[in-house]
């Protein structure tokens, strides 16, 4: 029996080039597996622009149209063609929106846009300077516990006398 055979337990068994798996018997031995050197997100530039107008619902002019405005911009390949990712085609769905159930015009979509981009740019930023900040918060932390390990522990802390009514009587020496 193959432990490991994808076609179910038991076929393959007697079969020439399938064996005990042990060296010079003929079995196929697994190797590892390569990470893949490619990995797909909703940023890689994927559909060629007849997909893309597809998907979104939109005619391809209508995309080159949009991609002169900067409302958005596919990547290009060598040859200069456009590449839709699956965020590019979510921004052509919400520039359709906008224009036909909103009424907003291009120019006013392509501000909104580059408003949108600011505040994403921004919270980024807040993230980064909010990560910076607990960062030296902990190291200041660990400073301060630090000097306060440090401490002499024979030492007593001089205090003042508390300000007292008693009387002291002198007696010189004879």
């Amino acid at each position: 029996m193959i432990p490991d055979s994808p076609i179910g337990p038991g076929i393959g068994e007697g079969l020439p080039g399938i064996g005990s798996g042990l060296p010079g018997d003929g079995r196929r031995t697994r190797r590892p597996t390569a990470p893949p050197q490619y990995v797909l997100t909703e940023d890689t530039p994927v559909y060629v622009i007849s997909v893309a107008a597809e998907l979104s619902g939109l005619h391809p002019q209508t995309l080159r149209q949009y991609d002169r405005l900067g409302l958005v911009s596919p990547d290009r390949t060598a040859g200069r063609g456009r590449r839709y990712s699956a965020r590019d085609i979510q921004q052509l769905r919400e520039v359709q929106r906008l224009s036909q159930d909103e009424g907003i015009n291009l120019a006013g979509i392509k501000r909104i846009i580059e408003l949108e981009n600011q505040v994403t740019a921004l919270q980024s930023r807040i993230g980064e300077l909010v990560d910076s900040l607990e960062g030296a918060t902990s190291a200041l932390q660990q400073r301060e516990a630090a000097v306060h390990a440090s401490y002499r522990r024979d030492l007593v802390p001089y205090q003042p006398p508390a300000q007292s009514s008693a009387l002291v009587v002198w007696r010189p020496k004879r």
